[in-house]
C-alpha cells in the first residue's frame, strides 16, 4: 500500500471530546488535585533515583562516568524536563483526554504522527515498567535478606545474561526438560498483583498510591540526612571524571529517573477538573521531585567514592550505606522504600499504558476489543490485563539496563513531538482557550525540543538501532491495520 496525503488527516479537538463522552468508551471522572499531584511523584521517583543513579554516576554501559558531575547531569535533564512538562500542561489542560502525547499528536501532527507516538510510548510505559520491575526485585531481594537473613536463589530473581555475566554456570541453575530454569519470578509476582489492583479501580489504586508516596518521600530524606552525616568532601575528587561526555551521557541515562510526570496526563480523562488539575500535578510532581534527586545526588557521591558504585549498581542507596557500616534498621529501611517507591512507579506506568491503547483503540486503529470498559469497575480492563501480561513476561528474562535505555530514547521523543504539537496548536487553533499556557510564546517548546535531542545524542548506537526497529515494526501494523480501520478515515469517506 503506497502512503498517501490521508495518513496526515488530524482529528480536531472538538472531536476527540465529543468521542470521549461516548458512553460504552467514557472513563469516570473521580480523581482531584492531591490524587494528581500524588500520582505524578509516585510515577517519578521509583527505579531511575533508587538503581540508574549508579549506572550513570560509573558509567558502566557506556563508559564515561558522571561520578560526582551527575549533580550536573540532573540539573541538565530537569531543564530538559520543566521545559516539557510547561507543554504537557498547557496541552493536557486543554485536551483533558486519555492518551497522552498520542491524543496531542492526533491533533495536530496527523493521524501516522499520533500512530508513531502511541506506538512509541509503549516503550515508554511498558518497557519502562520491565526495567522498574527487574528494579523492584533486586531491593526486594535486599530487603528481605536485611530482614531475615534468608536470599532469594539468584537463579530465581535474575535473567540469563545476568545470571552469566556475575560468573554463574547454567549448569549450576535447575533444570526443567533439559533447559536451565533462570528469570526473575519476584518481578513477574509484583507486576501481577498490581495489574489486579488496576482493575478493581482508579481511585483505589490512587489511594494506594498515595499511601506509596508518602512513605517513600519519608524514606529518601532519612537517607539524605544519613549521605550528610557521612559526606566527605574528597570523594569529590575528581569531580567529572568523564569529562563533558560523562555529564551529558549522565544527563541521558538519568532522564529514566525522570519519567513520569507525563504519566499524569493519561488519566486527565478520569480527572474532575483537569483544566486545573493537570498543570497542577504535571509541574508540581516534577519540581518536588527535581529538588529531591539533586539532594539525593549529593548525599551519594559525597558519602562514598562513586567507583565503589560498581560492586552494586543496581542498589546505589544501599552500597552507600553499606560502605559507610550504617546501622541496619536504615538499610533495611531503605531497601523497603526502595520497593515501595518501585511498586508506586509500576502502578502509575501500569495505568498509563493501557489508557494509551484504550484511547488508540477507541479512535479504530487497533482493534475495538482493547476498548472494552468493565461493567463493574469502570476500567480499561482488557488492555490493563494483556499489558499485565506483556510486562510480565518480559520483566522474567530481559535485562536492566537494556530497558531502562531503550525507554528513555521512546520517552524522549515522545517530548519531542509534545512540544511540536503545541508550537503546532497555537497556528492552527490560536483562538482556542488554553487554562494554562507556556509562557513566552514558543521559545520554550522550542527550547524542550532542543534539549530533549541533545539528551537522545548520549544514548548509544544500539539503543538507536533498537528504536529504530521498533518504529518500523509499528509502522507495518499501522499500514496493515491501523489506516484501514481508522474511524477518522471512515468518517471521512476513507483514504482520498
Amino acid at each position: 500500500m503506497a502512503f498517501d496525503l490521508s495518513m496526515f488527516r488530524t482529528k480536531s479537538v472538538d472531536a476527540l471530546l465529543k468521542d470521549s463522552q461516548e458512553g460504552s468508551h467514557k472513563l469516570h471522572r473521580v480523581l482531584g488535585p492531591i490524587d494528581v499531584t500524588m500520582i505524578g511523584i509516585g510515577a517519578i521517583i521509583g527505579a531511575g533515583i533508587f538503581a540508574m543513579i549508579g549506572e550513570a554516576a560509573v558509567g558502566a554501559s557506556s563508559g564515561y562516568p558522571a561520578g560526582p558531575a551527575l549533580i550536573l547531569s540532573f540539573l541538565i535533564t530537569s531543564i530538559a524536563c520543566g521545559f516539557t512538562a510547561l507543554c504537557y500542561a498547557e496541552l493536557a489542560a486543554m485536551v483533558p483526554i486519555s492518551g497522552s502525547a498520542y491524543t496531542y499528536a492526533y491533533a495536530t501532527m496527523g493521524e501516522l504522527v499520533a500512530w508513531i507516538i502511541g506506538w512509541d510510548l509503549i516503550i515508554e510505559y511498558a518497557i519502562g515498567n520491565v526495567a522498574v520491575a527487574i528494579s523492584w526485585s533486586g531491593y526486594f531481594n535486599d530487603f528481605l535478606k536485611t530482614l531475615t537473613g534468608l536470599e532469594i536463589p539468584f537463579w530465581l530473581r535474575t535473567d540469563y545474561r545476568t545470571f552469566v555475566q556475575r560468573g554463574f554456570e547454567l549448569a549450576s541453575a535447575p533444570h526443567l526438560l533439559g533447559f536451565p530454569v533462570v528469570f526473575n519470578l519476584p518481578a513477574v509476582a509484583i507486576v501481577a498483583f498490581l495489574t489486579v489492583i488496576l482493575v478493581i479501580g482508579v481511585k483505589e489504586s490512587s489511594r494506594f498510591n498515595d499511601v506509596m508516596v508518602a512513605f517513600k518521600l519519608a524514606i529518601l530524606a532519612l537517607f539524605i540526612g544519613v549521605g550528610f552525616y557521612y559526606f566527605k568532601i574528597e570523594n569529590w575528587t575528581p569531580f567529572a571524571p568523564g569529562g563533558w561526555k560523562g555529564v551529558q551521557v549522565g544527563a541521558a541515562t538519568v532522564f529514566f529517573a525522570y519519567i513520569g510526570f507525563d504519566a499524569v496526563s493519561t488519566v486527565a480523562e478520569e480527572t474532575k477538573d483537569p483544566k486545573r488539575d493537570m498543570p497542577l500535578g504535571i509541574l508540581g510532581s516534577l519540581a518536588v521531585c527535581t529538588v529531591l534527586y539533586i539532594l539525593v545526588t549529593i548525599a551519594l557521591t559525597g558519602m562514598m567514592p562513586f567507583g565503589e558504585l560498581r560492586n552494586k549498581i543496581t542498589e546505589p542507596l544501599v552500597a552507600g550505606l553499606e560502605y559507610n557500616h550504617a546501622s541496619r534498621w536504615i538499610v533495611g529501611l531503605v531497601s523497603f522504600g526502595a520497593v515501595v517507591a518501585n511498586t508506586a512507579v509500576l502502578l502509575v506506568f501500569q495505568m498509563g499504558q493501557p489508557r494509551i491503547f484504550f484511547a488508540m483503540s477507541r479512535d479504530g486503529l487497533l482493534p475495538q476489543y482493547f476498548a472494552r470498559v468493565h461493567p463493574r469497575f469502570k476500567t480499561p480492563h482488557v488492555t490493563t490485563i494483556w499489558t499485565g501480561v506483556a510486562v510480565a513476561v518480559l520483566a522474567a528474562f530481559c535485562n536492566l539496563d537494556e530497558m531502562a535505555n531503550l525507554c528513555n530514547i521512546g520517552t524522549l521523543f515522545a517530548f519531542v513531538l509534545v512540544c511540536v504539537g503545541v508550537i503546532i496548536l497555537r497556528v492552527k487553533d490560536p483562538d482556542r482557550p488554553r487554562p494554562f499556557k507556556v509562557p513566552f510564546g514558543v521559545l520554550f517548546p522550542v527550547l524542550g525540543i532542543l534539549f530533549c535531542l541533545f539528551l537522545m545524542l548520549g544514548l548509544g548506537w544500539v539503543t538507536w538501532l533498537r528504536f529504530k526497529l521498533w518504529l518500523l515494526a509499528g509502522l507495518i501494523i499501522y499500514v496493515l491495520y491501523g489506516n484501514k480501520h481508522s474511524r477518522l478515515r471512515a468518517a471521512s469517506g476513507g483514504s482520498r
